[in-house]
């Protein structure tokens, strides 16, 4: 191989969000165009979320008794491009939703095995998992801001040849990465004993929240920006401005993990995302506060995520760290990110865009305080095991 594994890796990261990066701000657009409603449209992008509840579960129980995490992303990333081929089949609604949740049943399966694939590599040394992280986050960038700027001159449907060409990208990247010597079969009694501890429940649920609370971001953001009248170029600038902040923090945090605990910097991520979605829906008509929204995404997603996946490196060993990420993908991406979706679908149509955000901003609260009275200072110290 040409790369290091960790160079593997990351150019599989920046594949996979390449793809989520032309597929989520733009997809809910192109419904949009096809006639369908709100309700259909939160349907639809809500898909994602639904399949993460019980599938990555499935793949990571598979994934840690068999050692053969690799081979199961290779399959599971063929299987995907196949799905999507869908939506060039069809307009209908019962077929997209039909192409779209085998799409996500096999698409969910590749982000939690990646992400403990690579931990086992970085061990002992999680906290570099944000430098390689961070190329999703430059391959979001990339098509976000390509997309939005193809979209000003091109027809939407050409968003869903680029989504299909970074599938195929996704696809190849993963037949590169390579499993970790000695890790296969690794399984590390039950789950359960760590499942039950206190922080690790609340910690769970405040994820849940988080992510329901970006619901209304995922399905509506492109649209609300377009409602008032901004070009799609500025919305593609306005995504990527959110991701830049997102990879500034994953290079800083390192440093803000050896000085700050992580209830503090949980704390802090869910503080500003209340901020950052009262902003979102009540100041869509100043640009400048709109930038400012964005950066906060740096804490809301980018802090958020790195000190969630070092407490789970943390607390489960490393048999179980497949099925930690899955659990936390079930919870946290697939209920908190299926019900925030839903809501925001609920809300839209029928209260407006102000309270949708409003309701978001709500979300994230009840993370904070489930943080405050759940989370101790020290919990990412020692491992609960």
């Amino acid at each position: 191989m040409i790369f290091p594994p960790h160079g593997r890796l990351a150019v599989w990261y920046f594949w996979y969000f390449a793809f989520i990066g032309a597929f989520l701000p733009y997809f809910a657009l192109y419904l949009q165009s096809i006639g369908l409603s709100a309700g259909r449209i939160a349907v639809l992008m809500s898909l994602g979320q639904f399949m993460r509840l019980l599938a990555p579960l499935l793949w990571s129980w598979l994934a840690d008794s068999s050692g053969r995490r690799v081979r199961i992303v290779v399959a599971s990333s063929v299987a995907s491009l196949a799905s999507f081929s869908a939506v060039f089949l069809t307009r209908d609604f019962v077929g997209l939703l039909l192409g779209l949740a085998l799409l996500h049943f096999f698409w969910s399966a590749s982000l939690p095995l990646v992400e403990a694939l690579t931990l086992a590599h970085l061990a002992p040394n999680p906290e570099r998992y944000g430098r390689i992280r961070l190329w999703g986050s430059v391959g979001f960038i990339i098509t976000v801001l390509g997309v939005g700027l193809l979209l000003d001159v091109a027809p939407i449907s050409s968003q869903l040849w680029v989504s299909w060409a970074l599938l195929l990208g996704t696809t190849l990247s993963a037949l590169t990465l390579t499993e970790v010597k000695g890790a296969a079969g690794q399984v590390a009694g039950p789950i359960m004993d760590v499942l039950r501890q206190r922080k690790v429940v609340f910690l769970l649920a405040a994820g849940m929240f988080m992510t329901a609370a970006h619901g209304a971001l995922y399905v509506f953001y492109s649209i609300h920006l377009v409602a008032q009248g901004y070009g799609k170029t500025l919305v593609g600038l306005l995504w990527t401005l959110g991701v830049v902040a997102e990879i500034a923090v994953f290079l800083v945090m390192p440093r803000i993990a050896r000085r700050v605990s992580l209830r503090r910097i949980l704390m802090a991520c869910f503080a500003l995302a209340v901020l950052r979605f009262l902003l979102i829906g009540w100041a869509v008509e100043f640009v400048m506060l709109l930038f400012i929204a964005q950066l906060l995404h740096g804490a809301s997603f980018g802090a958020h995520h790195a000190a969630t996946m070092a407490a789970l490196n943390h607390w489960f060993a490393a048999g179980q760290q497949a099925r930690a990420q899955a659990l936390y993908g079930s919870v946290a991406y697939g209920a908190g990110g299926l019900g925030g979706a839903l809501l925001a679908g609920a809300l839209w149509d029928a209260a407006g865009s102000a309270i949708t955000f409003s309701a978001a901003s709500g979300l994230a609260l009840i993370g904070l305080l489930l943080v405050w009275r759940g989370v101790p200072a020290d919990s990412a110290q020692e491992p609960v095991r």
